[in-house]
């Protein structure tokens, strides 16, 4: 291998990573002549609607054009898949002079898997080949992407529990800032069969994971403009959909939520993914149930990020713009959650506010948005009250990690009064970032919380 192979082969990489991103299978290309790349590639035939358009062939046709030549003789290309048949007939054709790529392709592949005819001696031209080169990183990529894609399969393809519905996949077509992959999970022992979405985003062994829970009505759509930054701080990234919203299944009878069956589907959604170095970012009732998550795993959590939400143990008056809005959702059960969310954010768009409404087509659809206004109550003995109560011993006696709050100011519901008595809950929790402009939703205009987020949790700190 020549010294400049893994340089090259990872530049290769990053190409593939381009085209997982656009959903392709990820392979990617980088064509070189005298140390020079000249011209890249990534697989694009579903993109292009164009089966010849694998990563070596977009790279080639480039690199013709740049050089104003088909022949390629003194070139060198880099792939991170063994070619196919097409392909290595195309190098055949130009003529290069190498040709390196990394993982193996057992069933399809042209250079010594399945042919080998780079090597055939009744051809006019050979060209030198090498393989294996940051093989492992390359098929890694390559055996993530299929996993997923049967995982999705297989539960896309899991039948609804007669006592729910689904959101049809088209409401959730071309919804603005929202390009990732769903990924669902049926197999917690809570969920008994219904089916649960979430967003896995970034490495699984990145330093810090943000554990991203909405509140009602929202849906994980509510992190989209924090997502990125995080994202691009190497962070990984989850944020589920509670049962009942978003792309989640949802039973059809409001008794079914219970405040107690939503937190144990939270905790077995942590320990079946295994999440460490923990941030848990909350908003509105996803923090009334997230704020309850960490007493029950201390050691898996090393930072909260808090935005406009609550923690009710009914030793206390709910806030009046929380009682009026549970009166609100009591006598208009079925009102228009994109008017709702457009009053409260006037900055955002009509096609953003119709996403928060995408989940919920029709009645059948808002059990949860029916019954969770009423789950909290200033009753010590309603569901939940005692596993709040711990909660708030919890945070003002047990928790030692950082803290950072975000306060939307035009927010009526949970407010700077409501979040100014959350702030006196957890311990040295300091002085708060005061929106002038957000609401309710504090995400909605997340990427500056998101921005100061990355510089105030920076690297994992000890659990204590």
């Amino acid at each position: 291998m020549a010294a400049d192979d893994a340089t090259f082969m990872a530049l290769a990489l990053a190409q593939a990573q381009v085209a997982l991103a656009a959903g392709e299978v990820p392979v990617g290309a980088v064509l070189v002549r005298d140390g020079q790349v000249i011209a890249v590639g990534h697989n694009a035939p579903i993109g292009r609607s164009d089966p010849t358009a694998h990563a070596e062939i977009v790279a080639l046709r480039a690199a013709a054009l740049a050089l104003g030549n088909y022949r390629l003789d003194d070139c060198e290309l880099f792939v991170t898949l063994e070619p196919c048949p097409m392909c290595v007939g195309a190098m055949l054709h130009a003529r290069l002079k190498r040709v390196v790529f990394g993982a193996p392709d057992p069933k399809t592949g042209a250079a010594g898997s399945v042919l080998d005819l780079l090597a055939n001696p009744q051809l006019n031209h050979h060209t030198q080949v090498q393989g294996g080169v940051l093989a492992h990183a390359c098929a890694s990529l390559l055996q993530d992407f299929f996993k997923q894609k049967r995982d999705a399969i297989r539960l896309h393809s899991s039948p609804v529990r007669d006592d729910a519905v689904r959101t049809p996949d088209a409401r959730f077509a071309q919804l603005p800032d929202y390009p990732w992959p769903p990924h669902y999970i049926s197999d917690l022992p809570s969920l008994n069969g219904l089916r649960m979405h979430y967003l896995d985003l970034g490495p699984g062994d990145a330093p810090l994971t943000y554990l991203c829970l909405h509140g009602n009505p929202a849906w994980s759509y509510l992190y989209r403009k924090m997502i990125p930054v995080l994202l691009s701080a190497g962070s990984r990234v989850v944020a589920p959909d509670l049962i009942g919203f978003g792309k989640s299944d949802k039973p059809k009878k409001e008794g079914v939520h219970q405040f107690t069956w939503h937190r144990q589907i939270l905790l077995e959604l942590v320990e079946q993914l295994d999440l460490k170095n923990v941030i848990l970012v909350v908003q509105g009732w996803g923090g009334l149930l997230g704020l309850t998550l960490p007493m029950a795993a201390a050691q898996r959590y090393a930072g909260l990020l808090v935005m406009n939400s609550t923690l009710g143990s009914g030793d206390a008056l709910l806030s009046p713009g929380f009682v009026d809005w549970r009166e609100m959702c009591a006598k208009k059960p079925e009102f228009d959650i994109a008017r709702w969310v457009a009053q409260g954010h006037p900055a955002m768009s009509p096609q953003e506010c119709a996403a928060y409404a995408a989940p919920f087509p029709d009645r059948g659809h808002r059990a949860a948005l029916r019954a969770f206004p009423s789950l909290l109550t200033e009753l010590k003995n309603s569901n939940g009250a005692a596993i709040l109560g711990q909660a708030c011993d919890f945070w003002q006696a047990r928790w030692s990690g950082p803290t950072l709050m975000a306060i939307g100011l035009q927010d009526p519901v949970l407010g700077l009064p409501a979040m100014r008595e959350l702030q006196q809950r957890i311990a040295a929790c300091p002085e708060p970032m005061c929106l002038e402009q957000a609401g309710h939703f504090v995400p909605e205009q997340g990427a500056s919380v998101a921005e100061t987020a990355v510089q105030y949790f920076g690297s994992p700190q000890p659990v204590k």
